[in-house]
């Protein structure tokens, strides 16, 4: 029923264009804490359940050279106990009781959830509030953390010919920025980190006025802050949390990486364009853009360079507005055995020089616009989705009332937006390229 019903809200928007940000309002109530904790909920009795997810505005950005990964490594220690809950308590309550628990870190924010009935809410309060000030950080559990992480290191990226291009593409293309470096960090860096550098990290971070509560689900909104109050505000804040502000440099001209590796079979193509981020004004025009380059296998780049040229296995775009910083917009392709990426890359950019010079079609527009609303709304749909949007949306300095408009801002978009944005950003000097080459083992 509850699918059958975002089936027919999605046909309502988009047959009736101009009321999409009436009809999709998400309605939520949000209050502040004495010590700065954000508390943002979203009741839905749709279904008994609840998603409780504590946002912290640190991720890699937050980074110096030498501490890469430090964000990330903190991330595990989080489920290494606290003195009222041991190490690996804190996930076994939660299986106990039904839930499921994970968390994640990115360049621009770390998030913790727990997803379980409504009626286990506090569960998630007691748990949360004590871990975001007790953790033991035992020196055992840290160096056997770290050990895993470094380990999560070489399975992802080092042993992975894929990841590393990209890693190296980013490397290349943000010179001044911290963007620059990976999220799980350098290996070396992963290393050298100590038990005080983290404790560092901890102190100055994780702290209520850095931190936001989304909680979506079968709840009533003022008994969820009344239990907010309950577990945290006696929590009292950081006195002094940096948010460093930092700028890119313009890119001068086009850079080229070049990766060998002798676990890769087969050629692969990774490239980056730098474009605006969320507020820019122009995040609708370059995500409608990247729909019609690289999104699906009805988009120009699958279907010339797979179905038609046979000369890639897959091929790709994407963008991601919401971010800290201005970012990349991302194109790729598998190269098929026996095809000199060159051959591959030649095809790409005359992909790309057909959009520049206008060559849209309105129902390819059109196409793009409704698959991205589909996206979108079909998203929403989650409890745990809903509050993964809010919660982004806030730990980056947004508001998330910007959800509400999403819609109707990509309906807006023209084609006459579509072709200047591909005119102002996918040029040759905005460019970092990679290869990535199969390596004969001597």
């Amino acid at each position: 029923m509850r699918r059958l019903f975002s089936f027919l809200l999605l046909f309502f928007l988009l047959t009736s264009r101009g009321l999409e940000g009436k009809v999709l309002g998400i309605e939520a109530k949000e209050k502040v804490l004495k010590n700065g904790l954000k508390v943002i909920v979203v009741e839905d009795h749709s279904t008994p359940t609840v998603t409780f997810q504590v946002w912290y505005k640190v991720g890699s950005y937050y980074e110096t050279f030498g501490k890469t990964g430090i964000s990330h490594l903190l991330e595990h220690m989080m489920f290494e106990g606290t003195k009222k809950y041991p190490p690996g308590e804190f996930s076994k309550i939660v299986a106990r009781n039904g839930g499921q628990e994970n968390a994640f870190t990115s360049r621009d924010y770390t998030a913790y959830f727990e997803n379980w009935a409504s009626d286990r809410l506090k569960i998630s309060m007691e748990l949360e509030s004590d871990r975001m000030v007790n953790l033991l950080l035992d020196p055992k559990e840290f160096e056997r953390e770290k050990k895993v992480v470094m380990e999560e290191r070489r399975l992802r990226t080092e042993d992975d010919p894929t990841s590393l291009l990209v890693e190296e593409v980013y490397a290349a293309a943000f010179k001044a920025h911290p963007y620059h470096w990976p999220v799980i960090g350098w290996m070396k860096d992963i290393e050298n980190i100590t038990l005080e550098d983290l404790r560092h990290h901890y102190r100055t971070y994780y702290a209520p006025n850095n931190a936001i509560i989304v909680v979506v689900g079968d709840v009533k909104a003022e008994e969820v802050f009344k239990l907010v109050e309950e577990y945290f505000g006696s929590i009292p804040p950081a006195k002094h949390i940096p948010h460093p502000k930092y700028w890119e440099p313009p890119q001068r001209g086009e850079r080229r990486v070049i990766v060998k590796s002798p676990e890769a079979k087969l050629p692969f193509i990774f490239g980056g364009f730098h474009v605006p981020n969320i507020g820019s004004g122009e995040e609708y025009a370059l995500k409608v853009l990247v729909n019609i380059l690289g999104v699906g296998r009805s988009s120009r780049l699958y279907k010339r360079l797979v179905f038609e040229e046979k000369k890639a296995l897959y091929a790709g775009a994407y963008y991601s507005s919401k971010t800290l910083s201005p970012g990349l917009l991302c194109f790729y392709a598998a190269v098929q055995q026996g095809v000199k990426p060159e051959e591959v890359e030649k095809l790409i950019w005359e992909e790309i020089e057909k959009i520049r010079k206008g060559d849209i079609t309105e129902k390819e527009l059109e196409k793009a616009k409704n698959q991205i609303a589909s996206d979108f709304i079909y998203g929403l749909d989650s409890n745990f989705y809903r509050a993964m949007s809010i919660g982004i949306l806030e730990a980056i300095g947004k508001d998330w009332r910007y959800l509400n408009t999403y819609v109707d801002n990509i309906r807006k978009v023209t084609k006459e937006d579509v072709i200047r944005v591909a005119r102002k950003y996918l040029t040759r000097d905005n460019l970092t390229i990679g290869y990535l080459l199969p390596e004969v083992k001597q």
